[in-house]
This record gives structure tokens, sequence and C-alpha cells, in this order.
């Protein structure tokens, strides 16, 4: 069925489908986040995540991400791939790209480690504006409607793209740092033959830190307990986002965490500094890895169901990290 296209709708979706997805299980699944990862833990892996945000409204959108890699000890060297999945049921929006990852690692010093990553894709935009009905259609005369537009807004359906990244992660035993720079090459996004309209570069500054300070109690408790700071800046275009959290692991086999999603540099679009908190937990089982997450949302937006997340990870080789070659990024 066709039907009339709201200009604010419009403006709307395209803007919000021109922002990368950030998933909130980001340092339960890095992948998503930084291509250094790749290899990282010396061994070969395999991982998914599934993100639902306003469920509860007819603008429900899904993400998906999937991802394998590995590791080459003699060269190196991490090779991967991961395939990205979106849509957006409002304006049958549909986005899927695919991108292979390259990593290497050098060590630095008896503890740290710099891990360099390269990563080229290809992305398919599609808008499904094919059903969209333009006024200078309609023909009230005889109550019929062409075929053919010259409105200005006349929309493509598809777009296609390569994309360009790079990221570089520091890591020692317990915490890491990290750098992403994606869309490098600012492909255009336009949905118009003659349009060009580049995709805002992605730039996330991402950091876990181990906190040490229960090494202090000889305790049985304090031996199995680890405390994380998290913290993630990311900026793409006029949009920014700083998470910053704490994440807990009990016997490298429970993790529970809590981050909350602020805009510290806010514009005519904030309307207030704290957006969502989001807390997740995620259990270890032989080489499995669980997580679920929810993010509670602190705007003025109410009704929306919140935003679901679910993760499985699976490392075939879980006891890679024994070996004393090349140590490994900490996980989970």
């Amino acid at each position: 069925m066709k039907y009339l296209l709201y200009p604010l709708f419009l403006v709307i979706t395209l803007k919000s489908q021109a922002q990368d997805v950030i998933f909130s299980q980001n340092f339960l699944v890095p992948e998503t986040l930084n291509t250094s990862f790749t290899g990282a833990i010396r061994s070969s892996k395999l991982g998914s995540v599934h993100k639902s945000q306003w469920h509860t409204t007819t603008f429900k959108s899904n993400s998906s991400f999937v991802y394998f890699d590995t590791w080459h000890e003699g060269y190196k060297m991490g090779l991967g791939v991961s395939f990205l999945n979106q849509t957006e049921s409002g304006s049958n929006y549909t986005f899927n790209q695919i991108n292979f990852n390259y990593s290497m690692a050098f060590q630095l010093n008896d503890t740290w480690f710099f891990r360099p990553s390269i990563s080229a894709g290809f992305g398919m935009k599609n808008y499904g504006f094919q059903n969209t009905l333009l006024e200078d259609q309609i023909n009230l005369n005889n109550n019929s409607i062409n075929t053919s537009s010259i409105d200005p807004i006349v929309l493509g359906t598809q777009r296609n793209f390569f994309d360009f990244s790079s990221s570089i992660l520091f890591n020692n035993d317990d915490s890491w740092i990290g750098l992403t720079l994606r869309h490098l090459n600012k492909p255009n996004i336009s949905l118009t033959d003659s349009g060009n309209i580049p995709l805002d570069i992605f730039i996330s500054v991402h950091t876990k830190y181990y906190l040490p300070f229960l090494e202090n109690y000889r305790t049985w408790f304090a031996n199995k307990s680890k405390i994380y700071v998290l913290s993630n800046f990311m900026m793409q275009g006029n949009t920014n986002r700083f998470d910053l959290g704490l994440q807990y692991i009990f016997d490298d086999q429970f993790s529970f965490g809590l981050t909350a999603a602020t805009v510290p540099l806010k514009n005519q679009n904030t309307s207030s500094i704290l957006s969502s908190v989001s807390t997740f937990a995620g259990i270890k089982w032989q080489g499995f890895r669980f997580g679920y997450s929810y993010d509670f949302n602190t705007t003025k937006l109410n009704f929306t169901g919140g935003t679901h997340e679910f993760s499985v990870t699976y490392d075939f080789n879980i006891n890679i990290r024994a070996l004393n070659r090349y140590k490994c990024v900490s996980y989970f």
C-alpha cells in the first residue's frame, strides 16, 4: 500500500540512521567497538549480539552483530570477519555491512602490548521508499496516481558503499585503552544519484581499568573478585556520548556491571545530560560466554520499552591463554 511521507518523520529517520549503532555490551563483546580485539585471545572465537530498541513503539529497531576471528601465532596477526544488520519497522529501513578485519600485536615492554588493526567493508542501506507517494503524483481531477514525479525529494531505494576503518589498542594483563576511527573515507550515503552526503567519521576512545584495592584483603572473596572502571567517549558529527561505569567479576565466571550514558557536549538538540542507564550481566560456561543488558531511558521519551541486548560467544580453545608465548587481552 502506498502512503504519504511526512517530512518530519523523514528527517528524524534519516538523521538517526546516519549514526552508528552502539551496543551496550561493548565491554562484554568488545569486537563491536574495536577491531584490534581480532585474535586478541590467541585462539578462534565466534560470537553474536542482538539489540532490540523501542520495541513497544511503531519505530521498533533491531540490530544484530555477528563475528568470527582467529589468531595466527607464526605471523603474530589476527584475521576476522564481521556482519552487521539493522532494521527499523516504521520506515522499512534496512542496513547490512560486512567487514574484513586484520590486526597485529607488538610487545612494548614486560607488561604492555600494542595492537593496531585495519578494517575494510561493504555496506548496503535500503530505505524502503519504493512505495512512497509524493504530492505531484496525485491527480485529483481523475482520481489517478502518476507513476513518475519531478519532486526534488525523489529518493533512491538503496545506497551501496565501501567503508574503511582503523583501531589501536594498548593492553596489559588486566587493563586496556583503545581508539577507533570508522568511516575514514567518508562514504556517500545520499539517497539521490547526484547527491553527496558523506557519512561522518565515528570516533571512540574506550578504556577498561583494573582497580587493585581488593588485593589488600586476604580473604577468599577478595581473591576471587575484580572491579574495573569502564569508560567510552564517542563522537560522530554533532552527536556525542560518554559512557562511564563499573564492572564486577567474580571468579572469572560471573560478571555484573552498570554504566551511565551521558551527553557531555550539549547542543540545541540535547535536553538532558543523562540519556540512559545500562545494567548488564554475564556468565562463562566452559568456552561459552552469555550476556544480557537492559537500558533504562532517562529522557522525556516515555513508554519506549527500553533496550534489550543478548549476546553469546564461544572460544574454541580456552586453554590457549595458559601459554606463555604471547599474552592475551583481559576479557569478560
